[in-house]
Protein backbone atom coordinates (compact mmCIF):
# COMPACT_ATOMS: atom_id res chain seq x y z
CA UNK A 1 0.00 0.00 0.00
CA UNK A 2 1.01 4.04 -0.68
CA UNK A 3 1.93 6.00 2.02
CA UNK A 4 0.43 9.24 2.40
CA UNK A 5 1.91 12.17 4.36
CA UNK A 6 -1.21 14.23 5.07
CA UNK A 7 -1.65 17.71 7.21
CA UNK A 8 -4.22 17.06 9.34
CA UNK A 9 -5.34 19.94 11.67
CA UNK A 10 -2.08 21.26 11.74
CA UNK A 11 0.02 18.28 12.23
CA UNK A 12 1.61 16.23 9.68
CA UNK A 13 0.23 12.06 9.60
CA UNK A 14 1.56 9.53 7.36
CA UNK A 15 -0.50 6.78 6.24
CA UNK A 16 -0.93 3.52 4.57
CA UNK A 17 -3.82 3.03 2.61
CA UNK A 18 -5.04 2.40 -0.91
CA UNK A 19 -5.04 4.92 -3.02
CA UNK A 20 -8.98 5.33 -3.42
CA UNK A 21 -9.58 4.84 -0.12
CA UNK A 22 -12.12 8.04 1.16
CA UNK A 23 -10.60 10.50 3.35
CA UNK A 24 -13.68 9.85 6.53
CA UNK A 25 -11.93 6.25 7.04
CA UNK A 26 -8.57 7.46 7.39
CA UNK A 27 -9.83 10.13 10.01
CA UNK A 28 -11.84 7.63 11.69
CA UNK A 29 -9.70 4.69 11.45
CA UNK A 30 -6.48 5.57 11.46
CA UNK A 31 -6.21 8.74 13.06
CA UNK A 32 -8.68 8.32 15.70
CA UNK A 33 -10.38 11.61 14.97
CA UNK A 34 -14.03 10.51 15.62
CA UNK A 35 -15.88 13.59 15.09
CA UNK A 36 -16.33 13.67 12.11
CA UNK A 37 -19.41 11.28 11.13
CA UNK A 38 -20.47 8.38 8.19
CA UNK A 39 -23.98 9.50 7.75
CA UNK A 40 -25.31 8.64 4.11
CA UNK A 41 -21.19 7.53 2.12
CA UNK A 42 -22.95 9.55 -0.92
CA UNK A 43 -22.11 12.96 -0.27
CA UNK A 44 -25.39 14.15 0.15
CA UNK A 45 -25.96 14.56 4.06
CA UNK A 46 -23.26 16.64 5.83
CA UNK A 47 -22.46 14.60 8.75
CA UNK A 48 -18.90 14.04 7.12
CA UNK A 49 -17.80 17.24 6.45
CA UNK A 50 -14.35 18.60 7.07
CA UNK A 51 -12.51 22.06 5.66
CA UNK A 52 -9.89 21.62 3.12
CA UNK A 53 -7.76 24.53 2.45
CA UNK A 54 -10.84 26.11 4.04
CA UNK A 55 -13.39 24.58 1.74
CA UNK A 56 -16.10 22.66 3.13
CA UNK A 57 -15.83 19.18 1.29
CA UNK A 58 -17.43 15.65 1.87
CA UNK A 59 -14.73 13.88 3.11
CA UNK A 60 -16.57 10.66 2.44
CA UNK A 61 -16.42 11.12 -1.25
CA UNK A 62 -12.77 12.21 -1.57
CA UNK A 63 -10.10 9.85 -2.21
CA UNK A 64 -6.94 10.44 0.14
CA UNK A 65 -4.83 10.10 -2.97
CA UNK A 66 -5.94 13.14 -4.34
CA UNK A 67 -5.52 15.51 -1.38
CA UNK A 68 -1.44 16.00 -1.96
CA UNK A 69 0.15 19.30 0.66
CA UNK A 70 -3.79 20.67 1.32
CA UNK A 71 -4.75 20.96 5.06
CA UNK A 72 -7.44 19.40 6.55
CA UNK A 73 -9.15 20.77 9.34
CA UNK A 74 -11.50 18.01 11.33
CA UNK A 75 -14.25 19.36 14.41
CA UNK A 76 -11.68 18.61 16.52
CA UNK A 77 -9.01 21.10 14.74
CA UNK A 78 -11.39 24.16 15.52
CA UNK A 79 -10.01 24.01 19.37
CA UNK A 80 -9.23 20.97 20.70
CA UNK A 81 -10.92 22.16 24.43
CA UNK A 82 -14.42 23.46 22.67
CA UNK A 83 -13.23 26.68 22.72
CA UNK A 84 -13.45 28.33 19.29
CA UNK A 85 -16.32 30.72 19.10
CA UNK A 86 -18.31 28.88 17.06
CA UNK A 87 -18.14 25.69 19.34
CA UNK A 88 -18.89 28.07 22.36
CA UNK A 89 -22.00 29.08 20.39
CA UNK A 90 -23.34 25.85 19.66
CA UNK A 91 -23.25 24.74 23.63
CA UNK A 92 -24.49 27.83 24.09
CA UNK A 93 -27.62 28.01 21.91
CA UNK A 94 -27.98 24.18 22.92
CA UNK A 95 -28.46 23.47 18.96
CA UNK A 96 -27.88 19.57 19.12
CA UNK A 97 -30.54 16.89 20.32
CA UNK A 98 -28.91 14.14 18.94
CA UNK A 99 -25.25 15.92 18.13
CA UNK A 100 -24.64 13.20 15.40
CA UNK A 101 -24.72 15.82 12.18
CA UNK A 102 -23.28 18.72 14.11
CA UNK A 103 -19.69 18.33 13.41
CA UNK A 104 -20.41 18.61 9.91
CA UNK A 105 -22.65 21.31 10.14
CA UNK A 106 -19.87 23.16 12.28
CA UNK A 107 -17.23 22.57 9.56
CA UNK A 108 -19.78 23.81 6.88
CA UNK A 109 -20.27 26.94 9.59
CA UNK A 110 -16.94 27.70 9.69
CA UNK A 111 -16.01 28.01 5.81
CA UNK A 112 -19.10 30.27 5.85
CA UNK A 113 -17.64 32.44 8.59
CA UNK A 114 -14.26 32.49 7.72
CA UNK A 115 -15.35 33.80 4.41
CA UNK A 116 -18.42 35.87 5.53
CA UNK A 117 -17.99 37.11 9.01
CA UNK A 118 -21.36 38.93 9.13
CA UNK A 119 -23.99 36.34 7.14
CA UNK A 120 -27.43 36.90 6.82
CA UNK A 121 -30.30 34.02 7.15
CA UNK A 122 -30.00 33.36 3.72
CA UNK A 123 -26.19 33.03 3.42
CA UNK A 124 -26.49 30.45 6.36
CA UNK A 125 -29.01 29.10 5.08
CA UNK A 126 -27.37 28.56 1.79
CA UNK A 127 -24.16 27.66 3.05
CA UNK A 128 -25.52 24.58 4.90
CA UNK A 129 -27.96 23.27 3.33
CA UNK A 130 -25.99 20.27 1.72
CA UNK A 131 -25.94 19.46 5.87
CA UNK A 132 -28.95 17.45 6.71
CA UNK A 133 -30.33 17.38 10.41
CA UNK A 134 -32.70 15.03 11.20
CA UNK A 135 -33.68 16.65 14.82
CA UNK A 136 -34.59 19.74 12.67
CA UNK A 137 -32.53 21.87 15.04
CA UNK A 138 -32.05 24.28 11.50
CA UNK A 139 -33.57 27.51 13.72
CA UNK A 140 -31.19 26.97 16.61
CA UNK A 141 -27.77 26.30 14.31
CA UNK A 142 -28.72 29.72 12.10
CA UNK A 143 -28.90 31.17 15.60
CA UNK A 144 -25.49 29.69 16.79
CA UNK A 145 -24.12 30.94 13.43
CA UNK A 146 -25.11 34.26 14.07
CA UNK A 147 -23.53 34.44 17.83
CA UNK A 148 -20.30 32.61 16.56
CA UNK A 149 -19.98 35.74 14.34
CA UNK A 150 -21.05 38.28 17.24
CA UNK A 151 -18.07 36.93 19.59
CA UNK A 152 -15.50 36.51 16.60
CA UNK A 153 -16.25 40.59 15.84
CA UNK A 154 -16.05 41.71 19.34
CA UNK A 155 -12.68 39.36 20.09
Amino acid sequence: MPAYTLKINGSTQQVDVAADTPLLWVLRDHLNLVGTKYGCGLGLCGACTVLVNGEAVRSCQLPVSTLGARAVTTVEGLDPAGASALQQAWHEVDVPQCGYCQSGQMMSAAALLAKTPRPSDDQIDAALAGNLCRCGTYVRIRKAVHLAAEKTANA
